[in-house]
């Protein structure tokens, strides 16, 4: 998504507090908008007909508007039509990790003036449990349905999730996202989008009504801000088709397929030349055409205008309008679809009517674009009469935020997140009784706003490290060591005297929006400014190994605490949303027992040196290019995708034979076999749907907890073939379990495998296929061989 200001981020910095003071401002609750009900001028009309499919009542509505009535639908901020009851409409709404102030779908000002802010995504996606994820989900569109009947939301299209990969340490919003595996980010879409639009955990069909509409961003390959002068706006994507087809497609594909997301949105960036909200392979023959989405697709915000002004992909306004709106792909025009439905921004309201006056486009190709718009509308039950009585979310309403589960999720999801990455001698957790005076040093201990990442709203109740610890102990002493995360100046001084003179010493230190943000990439995975210096001070001087919290959004490169013996523990806290200060101080005092994973990649300051523009996700050992993330990457890590430490032994060991029979593979008879190269392989469109079902077959993991604490584990299945050679990543997850364990306890936990989408990989050309021969589940390590035989 766009900034406030969606060309100009400085500008953003600006205008962002006015739009805060703007959105909080007193004012009186309403009714919620709706049509359709006793009074309406259109309740006789069909498109007021409950019984009617949503797709025809939304296209009898649309054959009703003129002209100018169509066209003035065709931004976020879509006109009433008071004539037919038609109330106007605000389709950008954010709900990363609670409702937000970014959008202007939504206002705090009225009955409700705080909702649940929960983690920044990033941290969410370290607890590896699809079932948070989903209550996370579910938590956030209760919300939205709430503010709307109180009259505080002018819409209930939420433009999240954000399942771009993270392929790149430095991106400023990989924060936003489930991380750098295209697994963990595809469970985490469907999770999510699930648990907002009103789903059960485990699908089984769309809702009706949706709770809130769910709009996965932003497709495809977009993961740049601004590297070296090349901007997110300018920038042209090359990626090959292998990398399309198994690294940055399956998130969006999944939660278009399996998630029933209803709205896509497309990126800024070129891809292979051609705009994404232009771009008919993209938006036609993959959207609609392959994955069947039912719902519409959006620009990212004046991603429309974008493609003159920065891209110049067409030569007016109204040739740049018909482009994106039509983007129909040449196998499908005689499909009744569309391209690009919804411009965030007005350009396209501003230069719609002069495209179809000018032959650009025809009213038809409009049409079709708002039948896409107002069917969602319509599945949201705006169009059912008042929805306090005619939707099952009716009764929701102020009590319903904020409430005490919500909270309790944000502490939950915080703590099951929380990475503990060092932990030497066992020196976590301490005992709360044996703790004297403690030192509280780092710019991040006190601040509010840096636990709640970006895209937030106004939290409920915010607990911050330092107002946790004083909960926890009496004798505590905080000295902010450093100005800001810049860290420009730094209190070294006071700070080593403080902490020379007390028992323990906890440091609270990392990043914060001023390095990593939307429109703003790092150009270091250092810490900033002198934060290396005095915490390598402060260790020295401390009377014990002190304790050092991170709360970042990207991986840093911390290889000076990691070695250093006067830093006993280090743990990654991401940023942990209202509750994260509670979460750390139970991690810390063993009220909680860490169990997060890292969901990407720590590499070392010199990966730098490699092009943030270099989309490739392969290594090219030739010219010495890494590769990217676990999958690919080649060269040294900080710390490797998946790690974490638990203050417990964990075990885990897969079962074989009896429950875990081999896949049937007996029905590869007769199917061609390719041979290419050193590798022979069955294309997966040639086993076809039928055969892909019969050789799914179940996998049993044991894990046991040998104690001494009670505690989640995560249980990571991977898969390796025999050699990483013609672009085989050298393993890939393909699922994972969380469960919950007692000291001394076991407990198995069923994975299942589907072979034709967890042993197949990607050629170059994109096609999925699977190797004739033996392919190996990994979990920890411990292996169990399969082979692939006709």
């Amino acid at each position: 998504m766009g900034t406030i200001s969606c060309h100009n981020a400085s500008t953003a910095t600006v205008l962002l507090p006015l739009a805060l003071a703007l959105l909080l401002s007193p004012a009186a609750s309403s009714d919620p908008a709706f049509s359709c009900g006793p009074s309406s001028p259109s309740r006789s009309l069909p498109f007021c007909d409950r019984s009617l499919p949503a797709a025809r009542r939304a296209a009898d509505l649309v054959s009703r508007l003129t002209v100018a009535e169509k066209v003035s639908q065709m931004g976020d901020e879509a006109a009433g039509v008071p004539r037919l009851g038609v109330p106007a409409y605000k389709y950008w709404s954010e709900g990363l990790h609670g409702l937000a102030f970014w959008g202007h779908g939504m206002r705090f000002n009225g009955s409700v003036r705080g909702v649940t802010s929960f983690p920044q995504v990033l941290l969410t996606a370290a607890s590896f449990d699809e079932g948070l994820w989903f209550r996370i989900g579910q938590a956030i569109g209760r919300e939205a349905r709430a503010l709307f009947n109180v009259g505080q939301a002018e819409g209930l299209t939420i433009w999240s999730p954000n399942v771009n990969i993270f392929r790149d340490p430095r991106w400023g919003r990989g924060q936003e996202t489930p991380g750098e595996d295209p697994t963990t980010a595809s469970k985490y879409a469907v999770a999510f989008v699930r648990g907002i639009q009103g789903s059960s955990p485990a699908g089984g069909g769309t809702p009706a009504p949706l709770q809130a509409s769910a709009c996965c961003k932003h497709a495809t390959a977009y993961d740049l801000e601004d590297w070296n002068g090349v901007a997110r706006y300018n920038f042209d994507a090359r990626v090959t088709a292998q990398d399309l087809a198994d690294t940055f497609n399956p998130p969006f594909r999944s939660c278009v397929v399996d998630g029933k997301a209803s709205c896509v949105m497309c990126a800024y960036t070129g891809i292979n030349g051609v705009p994404a909200c232009a771009s008919s392979d993209l938006l036609t023959k993959t959207f609609r055409g392959e994955w069947g989405l039912d719902g519409y697709v959006s620009s990212d915000c004046d991603a429309v205008a974008i493609m003159r002004d920065a891209q110049r992909y067409a030569p007016t306004p109204e040739d740049t309008v018909a482009v994106a709106l039509k983007a129909v792909y040449s196998e499908n025009l005689a499909m009744e679809i569309s391209g690009l439905d919804l411009n965030c921004g007005t350009y396209t309201q501003e230069h719609g009517m002069a495209a179809i006056q000018q032959g650009k486009m025809t009213e038809k190709d409009v049409d079709k674009a708002l039948t896409n718009l107002f069917a969602v509308r319509m599945r949201l039950g705006h169009f059912d009469g008042d929805p306090r009585g005619s939707s099952p979310y009716g009764g929701l309403g102020a009590a319903d935020v904020c409430t005490a589960e919500h909270k309790n999720l944000a502490l939950e999801a915080a703590q099951d997140g929380i990475v503990l990455l060092k932990n030497d001698a066992g020196i976590l957790p301490l005992d709360r009784f044996a703790v004297g005076s403690v030192a509280v040093i780092g710019h991040n201990a006190n601040d509010p706003l840096v636990l709640s990442g970006n895209y937030f709203g106004p939290a409920c109740e915010t607990t911050t490290p330092l107002n946790a610890l004083q909960s926890y102990l009496k004798n505590v002493r905080f000295l902010a060591g450093c100005n800001s995360a810049a860290c420009g100046f730094a209190a070294t001084g006071q700070a080593v005297a403080l902490a020379s003179s007390s028992e323990y010493v906890f440091l609270f230190m990392g990043l914060s929006q001023d390095q990593e943000k939307e429109g703003l990439d790092r150009t270091s995975l250092l810490l900033p400014g002198k934060q290396q210096s005095l915490i390598t001070a402060v260790a020295s001087a401390a009377k014990r190994p002190v304790i050092l919290l991170l709360l970042t959004g990207g991986p840093v490169d911390i290889t000076f605490a990691q070695s250093n013996p006067k830093i006993g523990a280090i743990l990654w806290a991401g940023y942990p949303g209202q509750a994260g200060g509670l979460a750390i101080a139970r991690v810390l005092f063993g009220d909680h027992n860490p169990s997060g994973r890292l969901p990407v990649t720590w590499y070392p300051e010199e990966f730098t040196k490699v092009p943030m523009t270099d989309m490739r996700m392969r290594a090219d050992p030739a010219t010495g290019y890494p590769g990217r993330s676990y999958r690919f990457y080649q060269g040294k890590t900080i710390y490797k995708f998946g790690y974490g430490l638990s203050y417990s032994k964990f075990s885990r060991q897969l079962v074989t034979g009896g429950k875990n029979p081999a896949p049937n593979t007996s029905l590869l008879a007769g199917l061609p076999l390719t041979s290419k190269d050193t590798a022979s392989y069955y294309h997966v469109d040639d086993i076809g749907a039928d055969g892909c079902e019969q050789l799914k077959f179940p996998a049993e993991v044991e894990v046991e907890n040998h104690g001494p604490m009670d505690g989640k584990h995560s249980v990571l299945m991977f898969l390796r073939w025999p050699n990483a050679t013609d672009g085989r990543p050298s393993r890939k997850l393909i699922g994972f379990q969380s469960q919950h364990l007692k000291a001394g306890e076991k407990a198995r936990v069923r994975f299942d495998v589907s072979p034709c989408e967890h042993f197949s990989r990607a050629r170059e050309d994109g096609t999925k296929v699977i190797d004739r021969g033996s392919h190996f589940l990994m979990v920890g390590k411990d292996e169990w061989e399969i082979s692939f035989e006709a």
